[in-house]
C-alpha cells in the first residue's frame, strides 16, 4: 500500500480514520511461522486489536487466539476459532467469568491462588487448567508493560509453588499447561529462554503437563534506528533448549507464544487532518482532528510514533509540536521535524494497528474514527465512523 493509496482512502473515507495492511499482517506471521519450526503454536494476542476482520483474517493465516476477556473470547468464537484454538487468561476477574469459559470449552488459564482453589473445588480433574506463573523477571520497554516483576499483579509468584501444590493435591486438579508473560517491548530475546528455563525447572511438580505458553512481548521499531526482536535467533535458541530438556526428561512438551503488537502494529496507518498551524514564542502547533482519545499511547506509555505529512511530502522541513484538539493535554511529539503542514494537509501515525483503536474513547463527546482494512488491493471499510447518535446509544433520559 502506498502513501497515495492512504490520500485516496482519507478523500473517500475522510479522517481521522485507522487503516490496516492485511498482507503485513501475512509477513509478520510468517517471520514467526518461519522461525520456530518445531512443535509451537501461536496465539494471536486479540487484545492488540479486535475488529472482527482482523481476527478472521488471521484465523485464516492460521493462528490461534489469545484472549483476557469472556468478550474476546465469544469475538474469537464469532470469528470462526475452534475452542481448542481459544485460551483465555483474564485477570482479577469474578469467578462467573472463569465458569462461563468452561461452558463454551475454551482453555483457561488462572493466575491467583483464590480462583485456583474455587476452580479445583467445583471442577476437581474434570477440566485441564493452565496456571500464568509470576518468575520475577523484569522486562520490557516501559514500566507500565513490565508483568513479570515481582510488583506485578499478574501470576502466581513463583515461590508460591507449594501453594499451587496444596491446592493440586487436595482438589485433585489437572494441571496442563504453565504460561508466564514478563512484558512487552522485549529486544533481549535471552529473557525468552531464561522464563523457559524456569518453566523447566518447575515441571516435575506437574505430571499432567503438555503445553509451555512464553507469552509474548516481542519489539517493534516505531522509528529509526529501531530494533526488532530477533525471531529468528530466538527460535534458533528455543529449539536447543527444547531440545536439551526432552532428552533429560523424556518428556515432548508444545510450546506456545501469543504475538500480539508484533502481527499488527505495523499493519496500522493512522491518517488525520491538520486542523490549525498556531505559532508561539516556544515553537510551532500542529493542531489536528485528534487527540488521546484516539491514540493514547504516546501520552499514556510516552511512545514514539512516527508522522509523517502525506499531502505535502516534498515540502521544506520545519520543526512542530503535534498536539490534539482534546480538552487535556495530548501531545503525540514535541519538536518533531516534518515536511511544512499547511491548514487541511492529511498526515499518518505510522505504527499505529496496535492498541490505537482498541484503546480508544468518546472522551469530550467525540466520534470514534473510522477503521479500513486494505486487503488484495482494495480498500475495504471494516467499522463506520460514529455519528452523533452512538453518543446517546444505550442511554435512557428519565427528565
Amino acid at each position: 500500500m502506498t502513501d497515495k493509496n492512504l490520500l485516496k482512502i482519507a478523500q473517500e473515507f475522510g479522517t481521522p480514520t485507522y487503516v490496516y495492511e492485511a498482507e503485513s499482517i501475512k509477513t509478520q506471521y510468517q517471520k514467526l511461522t518461519d522461525s520456530f519450526t518445531k512443535n509451537t503454536r501461536f496465539f494471536y494476542a486479540a487484545k492488540s486489536l479486535t475488529n472482527i476482520n482482523i481476527l478472521k483474517y488471521i484465523k485464516s493465516l492460521g493462528a490461534s487466539l489469545d484472549c483476557v476477556s469472556i468478550n474476546e473470547v465469544k469475538l474469537g468464537l464469532r470469528a470462526g476459532f475452534t475452542v481448542d484454538r481459544i485460551l483465555f487468561t483474564p485477570n482479577c476477574v469474578d469467578f462467573s467469568e472463569i465458569e462461563e469459559a468452561v461452558a463454551l470449552k475454551v482453555h483457561v488459564n488462572i493466575d491467583n491462588i483464590s480462583i485456583l482453589e474455587q476452580f479445583g473445588t467445583k471442577y476437581g480433574n474434570s477440566y485441564p487448567i493452565f496456571v500464568r506463573i509470576n518468575p520475577h523477571i523484569f522486562a520490557g520497554g516501559n514500566y507500565k508493560i513490565s508483568t513479570g516483576h515481582i510488583d506485578s499483579k499478574f501470576g502466581i509468584s513463583i515461590h508460591q509453588l507449594r501453594h499451587i501444590e496444596r491446592v493440586m493435591k487436595s482438589t485433585n486438579l489437572c494441571v496442563n499447561g504453565l504460561h508466564m508473560h514478563t512484558g512487552s517491548e522485549i529486544k533481549d530475546v535471552d529473557v525468552f529462554v531464561q522464563g523457559l528455563e524456569i518453566l523447566f525447572e518447575i515441571s516435575e511438580h506437574f505430571p499432567y503437563l503438555k503445553y509451555l505458553d512464553m507469552g509474548s512481548g516481542f519489539k517493534v521499531p516505531y522509528q529509526d534506528g529501531d530494533l526488532e526482536t530477533d525471531v529468528k535467533s530466538l527460535g534458533k535458541k528455543v529449539e536447543k533448549v527444547l531440545s536439551d530438556f526432552e532428552k533429560e526428561s523424556g518428556r515432548n512438551l508444545e510450546l506456545w507464544f501469543e504475538p500480539g503488537k508484533f502481527l499488527v502494529s505495523e499493519s496500522g496507518h493512522f491518517i488525520v487532518n491538520s486542523n490549525v498551524i498556531k505559532p508561539t514564542t516556544a515553537t510551532t502547533f500542529v493542531g489536528i482532528n485528534s487527540g488521546f482519545n484516539h491514540l493514547i499511547r504516546p501520552m499514556f506509555y510516552d511512545s514514539y510514533h512516527k508522522i509523517e505529512n502525506l499531502s505535502n511530502p516534498k515540502g521544506a522541513e520545519r520543526i512542530y509540536t503535534v498536539v490534539g484538539n482534546i480538552c487535556e493535554t495530548d501531545t503525540f511529539a514535541w519538536d518533531r521535524k516534518l515536511n511544512e503542514v499547511r491548514e487541511g494537509d492529511v498526515l499518518v501515525f505510522r505504527n499505529a494497528g496496535a492498541y490505537g483503536f482498541e484503546m480508544s474513547s468518546n472522551f469530550n463527546s467525540r466520534l470514534k474514527p473510522a477503521e479500513v482494512l486494505w486487503l488484495d488491493g482494495k480498500a475495504h471499510l471494516i467499522r463506520r465512523r460514529d455519528e452523533f447518535e452512538d453518543l446517546l446509544r444505550n442511554q435512557i433520559e428519565v427528565l
